[in-house]
């Protein structure tokens, strides 16, 4: 009887799997589920239509935000003074007033969490001087990323003539900002508080319910509009497997997250991750010209994975090292060659960046001259060795 049960279950969780494959996400106008290490598409519906993206813009704008603050022109605790123009912003916002003064990290949690309209032009303009010149740098960078069918003309979605993005480029922003880690601890909040500058503080809920009632929901961005509908990008990482959802133009709020549940519930119980090597894992040595030392270690530069359905057999695999002539200095985190994965057939299945697993110094005299000391050293033993 155990084993008929057991059957019996298997094939249940089979019929739900094919259903799901074809029939998740149907109330939206367009979808997409992607795996976000790799970007593999695991799922799509009309992924490719042209939609308003509503609050989903704000994906953009805090991708801009975060590669500001990681490239040293930004700060999480610069000031930040409040123009007319952000403090007379229509849609959700999180009530601030011209003339006050608030953190980056401040208006971050009210973009992140309350979708404040307000907030992001405040950020928008102190990134770029204006708003404009945000959007600008926006769209450039879009299409530098791959994102080539999205133009906004605002920073943070409410509905504009030319104002479009589609549930693909929307996962492609999505997997570019989630590089900038630091952002889940702003998406993944449900509940804060915004201390204003008279005392008072306003409670910031956050849009995307999924972060509480979800497991692993992390972020990252609802939105909607009466043309725009109900929009929701999500991720939700479990184990060393992260997904990114996004379903756009749902008749209401509840649609949107069902369907997105459908979706992820879908990419866990169809795909695993495989990690085939990790970053930690030494490939080889390799000489280091001019450094305090010789050689370095050559590690990967992030772990090397497959995506697998979670009944394929695990692969095993080698790596052919590809390292480029290395010069002192040299820092861990820099790209110094790749290494090829060869599968079982002698097949290359991918190409990863390697970096040295320690950082190596430029040497200077006094190590050229403890270098020769030892190598006349050496030599003298050698000598003896030999008499």
């Amino acid at each position: 009887m155990k084993k008929l049960l057991l059957i019996i279950m298997a094939f249940c969780f089979t019929i739900v799997n094919v259903y799901a494959a074809e029939d998740y996400a149907m109330g939206a106008k367009s979808a997409i589920l992607i795996d976000s290490a790799s970007g593999k598409v695991l799922f799509e519906k009309n992924a490719d239509e042209k939609l308003a993206p509503a609050s989903m813009t704000k994906l953009g704008s805090m991708l801009m935000i975060m590669e500001a603050i990681d490239n040293g022109n930004l700060k999480l605790d610069d000031k930040v003074t409040i123009s007319e123009e952000a403090a007379n912003m229509g849609g959700s916002q999180v009530f601030l007033e011209a003339g006050e003064v608030y953190t980056v990290h401040d208006l971050l949690k009210g973009v992140a969490i309350a979708s404040g309209n307000d907030a992001v032009v405040a950020l928008a303009e102190k990134v770029a001087g204006s708003q404009g010149e945000f959007v600008e740098m926006m769209n450039k960078r879009f299409k530098e990323i791959g994102a080539k069918n999205t133009n906004f003309v605002n920073a943070h979605g409410l509905d504009a003539e030319g104002h479009y993005s589609t549930a693909r480029d929307m996962s492609i922003i999505a997997q570019e900002l989630l590089k900038h880690e630091k952002i889940l601890e702003y998406t993944s909040i449900y509940e804060e508080y915004l201390e204003k500058n008279d005392g008072t503080k306003t409670w910031l809920v956050n849009t995307n319910k999924l972060v509480r009632f979800y497991n692993g929901v992390d972020g990252l961005k609802t939105g909607y509009t009466t043309t725009a509908g109900y929009c929701l990008t999500a991720t939700a990482k479990k184990d060393n497997f992260r997904l990114i959802s996004v379903v756009m133009g749902e008749e209401t709020s509840e649609n949107r997250s069902s369907d997105t549940v459908k979706l992820l519930n879908y990419g866990f119980n169809t795909y695993k991750i495989n990690t085939i090597k990790t970053q930690d894992e030494i490939l080889g040595k390799v000489r280091v010209e001019g450094g305090k030392n010789d050689y370095a270690n050559i590690v990967l530069l992030e772990d090397a994975t497959e995506l697998l359905k979670n009944t394929d057999e695990v692969n095993e695999y080698k790596f052919n090292l590809k390292v480029n002539k290395i010069k002192a200095p040299v820092k861990h985190g820099d790209i110094v060659g790749s290494a090829e994965v060869i599968d079982q057939d002698g097949n290359i299945i991918d190409e990863v960046d390697v970096t040295v697993k320690e950082d190596v110094k430029k040497a200077n005299l006094l190590d050229y001259l403890l270098r020769n000391l030892k190598i006349i050293g050496a030599g003298k033993s050698i000598l003896k060795q030999n008499k």
